[in-house]
């Protein structure tokens, strides 16, 4: 697969930040010279679950917890609580260790290594890119999905974006501008432009600021050849279930007997199977007299 061509790294890389200027969404974690862990904490919310669920929940958190310590000190169970319903609660915990780590290790301060980043807790390779460019300004190249269908299209003339590979971050970075600023400033709006304009299934090819220079475009939007996405089922499924679990433990004010999360589902097999899961997940504890609550 080959890099952007000089027909499009120069160009491409400008209008996309000129076009965010005025394009933005007026997010909270993008305000000018946010905290690092503000950016870390919408990140870790951010993974699979859409904007409009997470920011009455980020903001609620960093008014609660505004550092790593903060959030440190705080037992599991609370962190579970105050997640609610954002889904995969696994990833509170994951943060809540990796804000230990932050506070044991680095001092109280995020760090703005990509591989100290890393090696946090629950932080991924995007992870880490997304810290250290959106929380402390450096030039990183952030591929997320809808970074990755821009390229597919913009670049390399296809529908939809292939599976990850390597050379999406070369890509990526053969697009950005010159100047740091500007290529820091690029690497959010490009993000910006999948999430609005150039969305998987009815792309608004109509709005977008490099539709003159788009590959798929010229091409005569060329049909995806690939296999149909797949698309994820929710109800019903041990998702679902370990969801209904934990929200009569989050309600309860003390640990609740077997009987008291009968009601939460149908399925006494697919019942007991979630709720073991949640206790090998750490999510949910079972006390010395056989009740369950949440991890203290």
């Amino acid at each position: 697969m080959t890099s952007p061509s000089p027909r499009l790294s120069g160009p491409a890389g400008e209008v996309i930040v000129d076009w965010y200027a005025t394009a933005a969404r007026d997010l909270p974690w993008r305000t000018p010279g946010v905290d690092p862990w503000a950016v870390l904490v919408s990140e870790v919310m951010l993974q699979q679950t859409p904007v409009a669920r997470v920011e009455p929940v980020w903001r609620a958190w960093m008014d609660r917890w505004p550092t790593p310590a903060a959030l440190a000190a705080t037992p599991p169970g609370e962190v579970i609580r105050a997640w609610g319903k954002l889904g995969y609660p696994r990833r509170a915990l994951r943060l809540r260790e990796a804000a230990i780590a932050v506070t044991e290790r680095h001092g109280g301060a995020v760090p703005d290594d990509v591989a100290a980043l890393q090696a946090l807790p629950g932080v991924g390779t995007y992870t880490a890119r997304a810290v250290a460019c959106f929380g402390h300004g450096q030039r990183q190249p952030v591929v997320d999905t809808n970074v990755r269908r821009v390229v597919a299209r913009l670049v390399h003339g296809r529908a939809e974006a292939a599976p990850a590979r390597a050379s999406d971050l070369a890509d990526i970075s053969a697009l950005a501008p010159r100047d740091d600023a500007r290529a820091v400033r690029f690497s959010v709006a490009v993000m910006e432009l999948g999430a609005l304009v150039c969305v998987a299934r009815t792309p608004r090819c109509g709005a977008c600021p490099v539709r003159d220079l788009c590959a798929w475009r010229l091409a005569g939007y060329p049909a995806h050849e690939g296999p149909a996405r797949r698309v994820q089922t929710f109800t019903g499924t041990d998702r679902q279930v370990r969801g209904r679990l934990l929200d009569v433990l989050r309600a309860a004010e003390q640990p609740v007997d077997a009987a008291a999360l009968e009601p939460a589902w149908d399925d006494a097999a697919q019942r007991a199977r979630c709720l073991d899961s949640l206790l090998t997940d750490g999510l949910v504890e079972q006390t010395s007299d056989g009740l369950f609550t949440l991890p203290t």
